[in-house]
């Protein structure tokens, strides 16, 4: 099964059941009707919020390590010169 196959599985219920719910079709357990109606047609902004949250998080996270790319570079640089080191041993030429 794919991931999208496997997300669609995941999201397609929960939004028939949260238009249903909205909608007073199917009683929202643990929670009073005047509750729900304050609460029920907020939760998409809530969820738009959270994933733009986690959206900057996750870019502000990878700024932070992003120093860490240098030392990748050298090590770039340095597997190159032993490849072609290796490949002119071999009588190939390089450059």
């Amino acid at each position: 099964m794919s991931k999208g196959t496997q997300t669609l599985t995941l999201v397609v219920p929960l939004v028939v059941a949260y238009i249903l719910a909205l909608l007073h079709l199917v009683p929202v357990p643990f929670m009073s009707a005047a509750i729900a109606d304050d609460i029920l047609p907020v939760i998409p902004w809530w969820l738009l919020v959270t994933f733009g949250a986690y959206s900057l998080w996750s870019l502000g996270l990878g700024l932070v390590r992003f120093h860490d790319c240098p030392e990748a570079y050298e090590d770039l640089l340095k597997e190159i010169t032993q490849a072609k080191n290796e490949l002119r041993d071999q009588g190939v030429s390089v450059d």
